[in-house]
């Protein structure tokens, strides 16, 4: 009788079904509207995705708007964050989720770079290199970005970016920095500006303007 292979055992030549899954990184800004409320709610949307489940959320910094011409302070300023997330998405997929996403909340695309309400940028994911018509990983320009290396760091101590090295070491290097918002907390938290949140009112940002830099 032929032996039986046992439920817990793998057969041979059996091919595993489950989904890889990946880390990814991803930056979150905005600077129009309720900007501490969108992200906490993008951080929500973002988790409520098949194949997508957030393990970490940043708290809120605040940075200068950054423009085709440079930062400009005359802009409405911006808070940035960072989440990591668990993703079984392809690329395009994990794309279209976080466009749909911004497009809920407002989001358009009328200028470059321009004023938004909401903004998702895909920093990492694990180590790979993607060089699509419609992605770049790692962000080309994740390096140069104090508003996402610093919150990324709140996370991630030892983050590294692939192919530009640890992240500590490359936000030390930066001359602009974000700024911490006073009794900001992490976006998974609930949202104290939400009176269904027992949390404390006085904690809530509101939609004053802050310093920007959700340029893509």
């Amino acid at each position: 009788m032929p032996e039986q292979v046992g439920t817990d055992q793998v057969q041979i030549g059996q091919e595993s079904t489950a989904p890889r899954v990946r880390r990814a990184v991803i930056a979150l800004g905005s600077n129009l509207g309720d900007r501490d409320t969108l992200l906490r709610q993008a951080v929500r949307a973002v988790d409520a995705t098949p194949g997508v489940t957030v393990v970490a959320a940043s708290a809120p910094v605040s940075s200068t708007a950054v423009t085709l011409d440079g930062r400009d302070p005359t802009k409405p300023t911006y808070l940035n964050a960072v989440l990591l997330a668990d993703v079984t998405l392809g690329d395009d997929a994990l794309l279209d989720a976080l466009q749909a996403i911004e497009a809920a909340h407002g989001r358009t695309r009328d200028v470059r770079w321009g004023d938004r309400t909401l903004d998702l940028d895909v920093v990492a994911l694990d180590d790979a290199t993607v060089a699509t018509e419609r992605l770049t990983v790692p962000h080309p320009r994740a390096a140069e970005r104090a508003f996402v290396l610093e919150p990324w760091l709140q996370l991630d101590p030892e983050a590294r970016l692939a192919g530009a090295g640890r992240v500590a070491d490359l936000a030390t290097r930066l001359t602009e920095h974000s700024r911490p918002v006073p009794g900001a907390t992490s976006l998974l938290d609930p949202d104290p500006a939400d009176p269904a949140d027992p949390a404390d009112p006085d904690a809530s940002l509101g939609p004053t303007p802050a310093t920007s830099p959700g340029a893509p």
